[in-house]
C-alpha cells in the first residue's frame, strides 16, 4: 500500500471497520501524515452473464449501476440505496453458484427491487428492460403497479 499523497509505503492503519461492500480501513501516512480511507473487497468470480442473442460477457457491477442511475436521475434515491441494490443483485447471482447466468435473470432481480424502491424508477426501467414500445404497453404497467 503506497500513500496516495506522497507515494511512501506503508502508511499506518488507524481504524478497521466492516462495511456492506468489504473492509474499510482509515490510514494515516507515516511520512507526510495525510489520513485517507481504504475499501478492500474480496476479488470473487462472478459468472459469465448471457445475453439475448447468445454473446456471454463477464458481470459488470459499474454497467449495471450506471444503468440504475440513468433510471434514478433527479428522484429521490440516494447513491447508497443504489449500491445496495447492486449489492443484493451481485449477492443473488454469486449464491446461484453457476458459471452462466441468463441476463434475464438479473433484469428480472433488478426490476423486483426498483418496484419497491421508487416507482418512477422502475417505470423508466421497465420501458426498456421490458421493451414498452407504445403508450398503451407503458399505461398498462403502471396500471399494474398501481393496482400491487
Amino acid at each position: 500500500m503506497k500513500c496516495p499523497y506522497c507515494d511512501a509505503k506503508r502508511p499506518k492503519v488507524v481504524s478497521t471497520d466492516p462495511d456492506v461492500r468489504g473492509i474499510r480501513r482509515r490510514r494515516e501516512c507515516r511520512a507526510c501524515g495525510q489520513r485517507f480511507t481504504t475499501l478492500e473487497r474480496a476479488i470473487l468470480t462472478t459468472p459469465q452473464v448471457v445475453k439475448r442473442d447468445g454473446r456471454r460477457e463477464e458481470f459488470d457491477r459499474d454497467k449495471l449501476l450506471s444503468g440504475l442511475r440513468i433510471s434514478c436521475a433527479r428522484r429521490p434515491v440516494s447513491a447508497g440505496e443504489l449500491e445496495r441494490l447492486v449489492d443484493r443483485v451481485e449477492a443473488h447471482i454469486r449464491q446461484e453458484g453457476k458459471v452462466e447466468i441468463p441476463s434475464r435473470m438479473i433484469g428480472d432481480l433488478v426490476i423486483a427491487e426498483l418496484r419497491e424502491l421508487d416507482p418512477v424508477s422502475y417505470i423508466r426501467y421497465a420501458i426498456v428492460y421490458l421493451g414498452l414500445e407504445d403508450l398503451e404497453a407503458v399505461r398498462a404497467e403502471i396500471n399494474r403497479l398501481l393496482d400491487a
